[in-house]
């Protein structure tokens, strides 16, 4: 998230020879004089390799930094509401690689020394020899009663936690089909699990839920459904461009004081403004004089960016109620209005303004330009069922989503997907399109709409 739209992004596959491939790439990129980011899961040097790869460019004089990362032996235990150490139970810790060869002749770890211990173990990477590393703790003394906890996918949203004793866990693993990959946690601390288990209880937990914003929107609305416990998966079925020409939007910039109010509806026309403003050597001085409305949080908080604050902002935060609320503080009467919008902005705000006697100019700062296809892996979750909630935020994006899929194929396709839409706009183009709506927001606001989806989904 962090790496620029430019930067290559290489994957490497876990196939034999892999290491010695990523430790070359590594000193190739490097020696070319790119700065290059070897991202890991985790902690590096905890069962990561990182040391090997820190060796292979020491030993070549190449230059490196290693930031440490929170390591999956902690992390994901928590996340299970398991603490590795307690006062009072345990107060180490070890964590072991579960991977071992269990033909080999003789092990090379010393699992008198785990069995006979009372600390927290960890395995890493031992789904598939769970069998053994059962066998061996409780032939070495570990009592067949110790807790034992399985968590699969940990810290993310696809979490699942499995708990018994070394007795049953091995039945129980194979019953509950629990496959890699899977962190195991030995010890008396998995009984706080029934205390201290948090992240599946929060109300969208174990959801999946489409996020169909433009791709620079769609990360708001995920964080806060991910807060609360969601899987979401992103797929823009709108985009914004810069319109092909320019010159209409830079010449209301420049004459934008001869207005008295500006009017903004979405935080993607503030950021135009701004980028105009600034590409055209000027700032929010430029605007001395204008009043400012806000249509909705997203967008008033977009302004404060840029250090403006809205003269007026309408308490149901739709574009439908702007012109009326303005009308009962403001005299609209003769007042010049400036609306930089989208191209498919619908006539709502002009015709409301006009009504009470303004002039309004409408300017197009941006263009909406629906997508033409779904990515492959969301078309085969929603074919598969696997999608629970799909999110509108605007009427482009769901026509542009019936365009894609087809209106024959909406009834199948839906039948066990509940429809979000944010606001009473889009729930009218989505109703007219034959979609069936389940969840609307009491306001038009990202926090507003990812809790009714929660309270949806409780």
């Amino acid at each position: 998230a962090e790496a620029p739209p430019e930067a290559e992004r290489i994957f490497l596959s876990w196939e034999s020879g892999r290491q010695d491939r990523m430790n070359a790439l590594l000193a190739d990129s490097a020696r070319a004089g790119k700065t290059v980011v070897r991202l890991k899961g985790g902690d590096p040097f905890l069962f990561g390799r990182g040391g090997e790869e820190a060796l292979y460019l020491a030993e070549r004089g190449i230059p490196f930094e290693v930031v440490p990362g929170v390591t999956a032996a902690v992390a994901v235990p928590a996340y299970a509401g398991i603490p590795v150490t307690h006062r009072g139970i345990t107060s180490t810790l070890t964590a072991v690689t579960g991977h071992e060869d269990p033909s080999k002749p003789e092990s090379a770890l010393n699992w008198t020394a785990f069995a006979r211990g009372i600390g927290t173990l960890i395995f890493f990477m031992g789904a598939k020899n769970l069998p053994n590393i059962v066998e061996q703790l409780v032939r070495h003394g570990r009592p067949p009663e110790t807790p034992v906890a399985l968590i699969q996918w940990g810290t993310t949203p696809r979490q699942r936690t499995l708990t018994g004793t070394l007795a049953d866990i091995v039945e129980a693993a194979h019953a509950a089909v629990f496959s890699p990959p899977i962190l195991i946690v030995v010890g008396e601390v998995v009984r706080l699990r029934e205390q201290l288990a948090w992240f599946e209880k929060k109300p969208l937990f174990g959801r999946r839920v489409l996020v169909t914003r433009s791709r620079d929107q769609a990360g708001e609305l995920s964080a806060h459904l991910a807060a609360l416990g969601a899987e979401t998966v992103e797929a823009p079925l709108i985009r914004f461009e810069t319109p092909k020409d320019s010159a209409a939007l830079d010449l209301f910039i420049d004459e934008a004081m001869d207005f008295d109010w500006l009017v903004f509806t979405s935080a993607h026309a503030v950021d135009r403004w701004f980028e105009r403003i600034r590409a055209r050597a000027k700032d929010a001085r430029s605007l001395a004089g204008v009043r400012i409305a806000a249509v909705g949080p997203g967008t008033a908080k977009t302004l404060e960016r840029y250090g403006v604050l809205a003269d007026y902002r309408p308490d149901t935060f739709r574009a439908e109620t702007l012109a009326e609320g303005m009308a009962k503080w403001f005299d609209l009467g003769g007042a010049k209005v400036l609306f930089p919008c989208s191209d498919i902005a619908s006539d709502t705000v002009c015709e409301g303004l006009t009504a009470h006697g303004a002039h309004v100019t409408r300017v197009t700062a941006y263009r909406t330009v629906p997508e033409t296809a779904l990515p492959s892996v969301v078309s085969d979750m929603l074919e598969k069922k696997e999608i629970d909630v799909i999110t509108f935020a605007s009427s482009s994006a769901v026509r542009a989503f019936v365009q894609i899929v087809g209106p024959a194929r909406l009834p199948a396709l839906m039948e066990s997907t509940a429809v979000a839409c944010m606001g009473p706009v889009t729930l009218a183009t989505a109703l007219d399109a034959g979609l069936d709506v389940a969840i609307l927001p009491d306001e038009v606001s990202i926090p507003a709409f990812a809790a009714a989806i929660a309270a949806y989904c409780s």
